[in-house]
C-alpha cells in the first residue's frame, strides 16, 4: 500500500471504524454458532429500538406482504434485523478465516451448474439476501470472476471490503462509475459476472416494474448486458443457515428465452424471480434497505 493510502486510513476521525474492525477480528476466533447466537441477540436488541431503519423494513414488509398478519411481520422484522447483524459480524471469517474454514461453512450446493452450458459467458443473478458476500467470496476460491463494486463510505471499510473479495484470487471489480464499456468486455472475456441489479438507484437506467404488486424503480441492465453479450443469466443465491452452521450457494437453471426483447417484460421476470426466493426465506432479503425510494412521477413517498 502507498503512503498516501495508508495515512488515509489512519486519520483520527477513523478510530470508531478501526474499533469496529478490531471487534470484528476478535468474533473471528470464536466458533460460528457463537458468533451467530451474538449476531442475534445484538439484531434482537436493535429491532426493539424505534428508528429510520425498523420504519424502514416495517414499510415494505407491509407494502410487500399485506396479507400477512401483523404479528407475522413483526417476527419477519426482528428476524431481518438477526439475520443482518449475524452476516455483519461473520464477515470477519471473510476477512481473516483460513480457506479450509471457508470452504467448510460456506458450501456450494451445485458446483456443476456454475457455467450453464458451458459456451456462453455467464453472468450469476445475485439479488441482495444477507448471504451475498459469503457466497461472491466462496465463489472467488473456485472461479476467476468479475463483480460491479461501489466504494465503501469511508476508506477504511472500502480497504477491507476488497481486501475480502480479492484475498483468494485476482477478482475484477468494476466500479459502478465505470459505465457499460469495462462490463461488457468482461463479460465477452468469459469470466462469470457476479451481478447484484435488485436495488433502487433512481431513475437512470431504470424502469417501473411490480415487485411484489408496488412499482418499483428497477436497473435495467440485466436484459441488456444478456443481449450485447450473449450471456447466459444463472441465479445464484446463497442462505444463510440456522444455528449457525454457516450458508449455502444454490445455482438455478440458465434462464431460456432471454432477453426477450421487451425491455419491460424482461426486467418483471428477474423482479418475479427475486420474489420467489424472497417468499423462501422472507428475512433474508435486505429489507433495510428503501426499495421503494424512487416512485413514478407525481407519487408521494412510501417512507414518510
Amino acid at each position: 500500500m502507498n503512503p498516501v493510502a495508508s495515512a488515509k486510513l489512519w486519520r483520527p476521525s477513523l478510530l470508531p471504524v478501526w474499533f469496529g474492525i478490531g471487534l470484528l477480528w476478535l468474533l473471528d476466533w470464536l466458533p460460528l454458532p457463537l458468533q451467530a447466537a451474538l449476531g442475534n441477540a445484538l439484531g434482537w436488541l436493535l429491532a426493539m429500538k424505534p428508528g429510520k431503519r425498523r420504519r424502514v423494513v416495517a414499510t415494505n414488509l407491509a407494502l410487500c406482504f399485506p396479507e400477512a398478519s401483523h404479528a407475522l411481520r413483526r417476527r419477519w422484522l426482528r428476524q431481518t434485523f438477526q439475520a443482518s447483524m449475524r452476516a455483519v459480524l461473520e464477515h470477519g471469517v471473510l476477512w481473516w478465516g483460513s480457506a479450509a474454514r471457508l470452504r467448510r461453512l460456506i458450501r456450494i450446493d451445485n458446483p456443476e451448474a456454475a457455467r450453464g452450458d458451458g459456451v456462453r459467458p455467464v453472468i450469476w443473478l445475485a439479488p441482495h439476501f444477507v448471504g451475498l458476500d459469503m457466497g461472491g467470496v466462496r465463489l472467488t476460491m473456485d472461479h476467476h470472476i468479475a463483480s460491479m463494486y461501489a466504494p465503501a463510505k469511508d476508506p477504511v471499510t472500502d480497504h477491507f471490503m476488497r481486501h475480502g473479495r480479492t484475498r483468494f484470487s485476482n477478482i475484477v471489480l468494476i466500479a459502478r462509475h465505470e459505465g457499460i464499456k469495462s462490463t461488457l468486455q468482461t463479460i465477452k472475456s468469459g469470466l462469470p459476472f457476479y451481478y447484484l441489479p435488485d436495488q433502487d438507484h433512481g431513475r437512470h437506467n431504470a424502469v417501473f416494474v411490480p415487485f411484489f404488486g408496488v412499482p418499483a424503480a428497477t436497473v435495467s441492465a440485466l436484459p441488456r448486458l444478456a443481449r450485447l453479450t450473449g450471456a447466459q443469466i444463472i441465479p445464484a443465491v446463497t442462505r444463510q443457515l440456522p444455528w449457525g452452521r454457516g450458508y449455502a450457494v444454490r445455482f438455478y437453471p440458465p434462464w431460456d428465452a432471454y432477453p426477450s426483447g421487451d425491455l419491460e417484460a424482461d426486467v418483471a421476470r428477474m423482479n418475479t424471480f427475486i420474489e420467489e426466493r424472497i417468499r423462501d426465506m422472507p428475512p433474508q432479503y435486505l429489507w433495510l434497505h428503501r426499495r421503494f425510494k424512487t416512485r413514478p412521477v407525481g407519487e408521494p413517498s412510501l417512507y414518510e
